[in-house]
């Protein structure tokens, strides 16, 4: 199996297993607390926003930053200019945990997306009780009809959607099923999680300029934010490269390159 299969099959298996009254969890993320505008937080500012991910470890690295305290992190990314915060939740893949997305979130006043496999609308619920202001869908994991029904969703309960592609056939159906307000390129393979350093910049025509074009994954340095924002992306995603980095200001500072966007 691949990473993706393995991981989708866990999420799935825990989703079918899920019994939580739907009625309970709409009534819990209705009354959840104040959303932060998380598409908009990428854009007006004239420099490459960078979405600055707390991350433990990885499927195909292992061990990143398994020590680190989300809410120091965060507050080191704001310090540097990040626009907003990605947090992984999933546990068993990824050493992530919902407790990092709180933390996060409370130490600073930037956005957060819930960086996590989608499968379920209770995922949705689930995202908006714990205080995400944004939600991953990802396109590879997806059928049209949950892709559809999830960005629906989603709005309705006031998250953004970061909708993950890797090629233009995705890019296609990301638009024809949901809003494309927010498109991101994941530049990792993830059935084999290798990275294609260009694959971001060849699929960037594919995304109309109506959109927020987001890259994600395999930015190494200056030279990668620059040629991202030439290719006409607002924001970059950068999750090892932050938490691996001595000085991980400074390392974010040096992304902030200025673009020809407003």
């Amino acid at each position: 199996m691949t990473y993706l299969d393995r991981i989708l099959e866990y999420h799935r298996e825990r989703a079918r297993s899920d019994r939580r009254p739907l009625a309970a969890l709409a009534e819990q993320s209705a009354a959840a607390g104040p959303i932060r505008p998380f598409a908009s937080a990428l854009v007006g500012s004239g420099r490459l926003a960078v979405i600055s991910e707390i991350k433990r470890r990885s499927p195909s690295r292992g061990e990143l930053a398994p020590d680190l305290d989300p809410a120091t992190l965060a507050r080191s990314y704001a310090a540097g200019g990040a626009s907003a915060l990605s947090v992984l939740t999933d546990a068993p893949h990824f050493g992530g945990s919902v407790d990092d997305l709180v933390a996060a979130r409370n130490a600073v006043g930037l956005p957060v997306i819930r960086k996590d496999f989608t499968v379920s609308v209770r995922d949705l619920h689930d995202a908006r009780i714990m205080g995400a202001d944004c939600v991953l869908l990802i396109v590879a994991a997806l059928s049209d009809d949950e892709l559809a029904t999830f960005d629906a969703l989603a709005g309705d309960l006031g998250l953004d959607r970061l909708i993950e592609t890797h090629d233009e056939a995705e890019v296609e159906r990301a638009l024809a099923q949901t809003t494309g307000r927010l498109i991101g390129v994941n530049q990792r393979d993830l059935v084999t999680f290798e990275v294609d350093q260009g694959r971001a910049v060849r699929v960037a025509e594919a995304i109309p300029n109506t959109s927020v074009k987001v890259a994600e994954s395999g930015v190494r340095g200056r030279a990668d934010a620059e040629a991202l924002a030439a290719a006409g992306y607002h924001a970059v995603l950068v999750g090892e490269y932050l938490v691996t980095s001595d000085d991980p200001i400074e390392a974010l500072e040096s992304l902030r390159v200025t673009t020809a966007h407003d």
